[in-house]
């Protein structure tokens, strides 16, 4: 019989990381074999959806114990955790609904902070309590949570972010372009590094042909509704200074998936100027190495685990300088590029959402099996 996991979290059409994966992990659990059904947090209510089965409408009053029923309904309550996505200080109203879960409880982390403050320290540790498995997405997360939270080794696995097939898209010879393509995607807000990107290729006004440096995604919708398009207009305001309206592109659409995965394709390298230590799982990251792309980023957690082995090169956080030194390495350095493209291609195959998904069904039927066993 068919495994039927109860998914809590955003969902399309919410524009978020979370939704995304959740969207394609869903789509993934169902081509394996399983069922889903989705509660949904939502601001308010929304149109009825496919597989969504409940909305919870966050810092309303008593929703949780109609969520808590909706997963009940299921064999297995799937749980993407992220502080900012949740009603509650620090997102702790999700802590009542895993009060009322009766069925075994898989919760994945998409973020685990070095420095947290004491009281989500405290959300964190009620959240992995309630859990009968906890998962992080790389070997950093999955330490960062025992040695922080003296979590359980047994009880913390690693599944890594999924990411589309791109890699035919990425593998197909293309034309030789007028200029060679820096790329930057993903939803637009403070912590992205893009002005440090920005004054990295200004100093690559020599190379003929001059790259292009395109950066790719609308401002995060939170993001809007708390400060509008203030990083935008910074960003547009420094290309003007830089003098690199030529080189650079900014393109606000929220694309869909073809026309994103071709993008990527086409890139001659990838470039993730994250700000932030603490990021310990990057879906751009990912989807960079399936697409086979060099990739050049700041050394946060999950960059270091994946491109470690050749897939692209690391570089400090808010340092122009070696961003723009490791930029004209793989425009430049003959065979660079196509080393880097191996690595990644050696990577891909765990790296799918195929992959990621039996990974997903495998724990799930463990932990149904444990729990016939202990009532038996």
């Amino acid at each position: 019989m068919a495994i039927r996991f109860g998914i809590l979290s955003t969902f399309p059409p919410t524009q978020c990381g979370l939704a995304t994966f959740s969207s394609a992990l869903a789509t993934h659990l169902i081509e394996a074999g399983a069922d889903v059904s989705v509660v949904r947090l939502v601001d308010s209510m929304q149109p009825t959806l496919p597989l969504v089965s409940h909305q919870l409408v966050t810092d309303a009053p008593d929703e949780a114990r109609a969520a808590a029923a909706a997963l009940n309904a299921c064999d297995v309550a799937l749980v993407q955790h992220e502080y900012g996505i949740y009603g509650g200080p620090d997102g702790a109203d999700v802590v009542d609904v895993l009060a009322r879960v009766r069925v075994p409880v898989v919760t994945v982390l998409h973020t685990v902070l070095a420095h947290p403050t004491p009281h989500q320290h405290e959300v964190l540790a009620r959240v992995v309590a309630a859990s009968s498995m906890t998962v992080t997405m790389t070997e950093a997360g999955r330490r960062r949570l025992i040695d922080g939270w003296g979590v359980d080794p047994a009880s913390v696995t690693v599944i890594a972010h999924g990411a589309r097939d791109n890699r035919m898209l990425g593998d197909v010879r293309t034309p030789p372009r007028a200029s060679p393509t820096v790329l930057t995607w993903g939803l637009l807000g403070e912590g992205k590094g893009i002005e440090w990107a920005l004054e990295a290729m200004a100093g690559l006004t020599d190379l003929r042909p001059r790259p292009t440096y395109r950066i790719v995604g609308q401002t995060h919708p939170k993001v809007l509704e708390r400060s509008g398009e203030v990083y935008r207009r910074r960003l547009e305001r420094l290309v003007d200074r830089l003098g690199l309206g030529r080189m650079v592109q900014l393109d606000d659409r929220y694309l869909d998936v073809l026309t994103l995965q071709r993008i990527v394709a086409a890139a001659d390298v990838v470039l993730l100027p994250y700000d932030s230590p603490d990021q310990v799982t990057s879906g751009v990251l990912t989807e960079a190495v399936v697409a086979g792309r060099p990739v050049v980023s700041t050394a946060f957690p999950h960059a270091v685990e994946l491109l470690s082995g050749g897939a692209g090169i690391l570089v400090p956080r808010r340092d122009p300088a070696a961003i723009r030194s490791a930029l004209r390495r793989v425009i430049t350095e003959p065979g660079l590029a196509a080393s880097m493209a191996a690595a990644s291609r050696q990577l891909a195959p765990g790296l799918l959402w195929s992959a990621v998904a039996e990974r997903y069904v495998d724990l799930a039927a463990e932990l149904l099996r444990a729990r016939t066993l202990s009532v038996a």
